[in-house]
């Protein structure tokens, strides 16, 4: 399978009846900010460089920003923060991100999700990351060129070791804890982590642009690039 054939597959996927429902809700009602643009209101597929070194992990699409887009982490604040460190650590050849025709290529990396849905109070249940994770294990499976998985986030965090084990990675022991750059080694996809570009974490100071910066050029480092 190739990633586009993949990508179709995930647009196309209903596996999730509440989260179906909601990522269509929100695509109807739209916010009044947005109330003129036509919305995406489908699962979001990853996005970027097919020979990318460096994997970047998030949690899952904002309900306005790319269930509206239709890309991953485009058209939110948490995308404003990511693009532009990634545009800083030469990984995007432009800091911004507001849709899917504005021009952004990634050079070395490839962004994407754990949960492809918008999920309610972008709390996804269980069951639904469950049936979602096939989606990343393949997408592991074909970009052959990463180096090092960028996981924003506790829920990442947690979604890359249960990818690395369904690919048969020695699970280790005991299980290490998630952090802002705390690092698992390993041969292949090595872990690295960084706290989720949020408002919630932004805004308070949780997360900084130096912060995300060393993360970044570490994920570089790791990477070979």
């Amino acid at each position: 399978m190739s990633l586009s054939a993949l990508e179709a597959e995930i647009v196309g996927c209903r596996r999730c009846p509440r989260l179906v429902a909601w990522r269509e809700e929100v695509a109807q009602v739209k916010r009044a900010g947005y109330a003129h643009e036509p919305y995406w209101g489908r699962p979001v597929p990853g996005f970027g460089d097919p020979g990318a070194g460096v994997l970047v992990l998030g949690l899952a699409p904002a309900a306005h920003g790319g269930n509206r887009t239709g890309r991953v982490f485009t058209g939110d604040r948490s995308g404003d923060w990511l693009f532009a460190a990634l545009w800083r650590a030469g990984l995007a050849n432009q800091p911004l991100s507001r849709g899917r025709d504005d021009g952004l290529r990634l050079q070395g990396c490839y962004v994407t999700a754990a949960v492809r849905c918008a999920p309610p109070g972008n709390r996804p249940l269980p069951a639904e990351r469950d049936r979602c994770a096939p989606y990343f294990v393949r997408e592991l499976e074909l970009l052959r060129s990463v180096r090092v998985v960028l996981c924003l986030g506790g829920f990442a965090w947690d979604a890359a070791l249960r990818a690395r084990a369904a690919l048969g990675a020695p699970a280790p022991r005991p299980k290490p804890r998630f952090g802002h750059g705390a690092e698992l080694a390993a041969e292949r996809w090595p872990l690295l982590g960084c706290y989720h570009p949020s408002q919630q974490n932004t805004f308070t100071g949780r997360l900084t642009e130096p912060m995300i910066d060393e993360v970044m050029a570490r994920a570089r480092e790791l990477a070979g690039l």
